[in-house]
């Protein structure tokens, strides 16, 4: 049987979700290696723990710091993060790294988009989401829509805490144990999500009712001046997408797909058991 690639997950210590995360975790034990001086630690078979001193947002081309038999690997990096919204709802989100569009705010750079893993970012929602109603969190993709740039694939998963406020603890707990056994989706099918709002609500509730893994997830706001090489690499960085699902009819007259990419339909992939669609009150914008 083929190993799977190991999942990085990054712990920025200015980050107060990252914080808490690495203290329910601050009894692994080092595996012996290093990354400038920060020992990586195994908390669970396959999952390993990397302490950085600096914001996520500024970790570009983490990569190059691993020691090279880890990046051999090919492992996926998560980025455990503090979630801010316009809205201030309190919820749980993922999401994919890179920027669609011509401007970089938030890290990276623009039209540049990182390498995903569909299968494991859409295991963490579901994992959050057979979790989440005991806290009463609605649980959520966003959008792709900033950095860093890394080289490996990658994804987000935050929690939303209000100005000046701190995880709470079963969140902390909720999102540690989702990363460490993300809910496995071997026999979905792959697609690219175009269109929608920031917060996908159409490809989160296909991921948790239907056997589909998303990568990259294209905002109908980033659709408007999207050139054709940024949705090339939103399929190339999705590995095994079989094409691009949209989120309404009109989505799909988007210039930059038109000719090449496959347009797949909601009843493409098979019913899957498993939670509800997620909560109503999804907020409407974020980082």
């Amino acid at each position: 049987m083929t190993r799977e690639p190991p999942i990085v997950v990054v712990l920025s210590e200015p980050d107060p979700v990252a914080r808490a995360i690495a203290a329910a975790w601050a009894h692994a034990p080092s595996t012996g290696a290093h990354v400038d001086g920060t020992a990586i630690r195994e908390v669970a078979p396959g999952v390993l723990a990397l302490h950085r001193p600096g914001p996520h947002l500024q970790d570009d081309h983490l990569e190059q710091h691993l020691p090279s038999p880890l990046r051999a690997q090919g492992p996926t990096l998560v980025f455990a993060s503090i979630h801010r919204s316009d809205s201030g709802v309190r919820c749980l989100t993922v999401h994919p790294l890179g920027n669609p569009g011509a401007a970089a705010d938030l890290g990276g750079r623009p039209r540049r988009l990182v390498p995903t893993d569909p299968a494991r970012m859409t295991g963490v929602l579901r994992s959050l989401a057979e979790g989440a109603g005991a806290l009463g969190r609605p649980v959520t993709f966003e959008a792709t829509h900033h950095g860093p740039e890394v080289g490996l694939p990658a994804f987000f998963a935050e929690i939303a805490v209000p100005e000046g406020g701190r995880p709470e603890p079963g969140e902390v707990r909720l999102l540690a144990e989702a990363i460490r056994s993300p809910l496995p989706g071997a026999d979905d099918r792959v697609a690219v999500g175009a269109g929608g709002g920031h917060y996908a609500p159409h490809f989160t509730d296909l991921a948790l009712r239907r056997r589909w893994s998303f990568g990259h997830l294209l905002s109908r706001h980033a659709l408007v001046g999207l050139d054709r090489p940024t949705a090339q690499q939103a399929v190339e960085t999705t590995p095994g997408a079989a094409g691009v699902l949209f989120a309404r009819a009109q989505d799909r007259s988007v210039p930059a797909f038109a000719g090449w990419a496959p347009v797949l339909r909601d009843g493409d992939a098979d019913p899957r058991g498993g939670p509800p669609a997620t909560s109503p009150d999804r907020p409407t914008s974020g980082t």
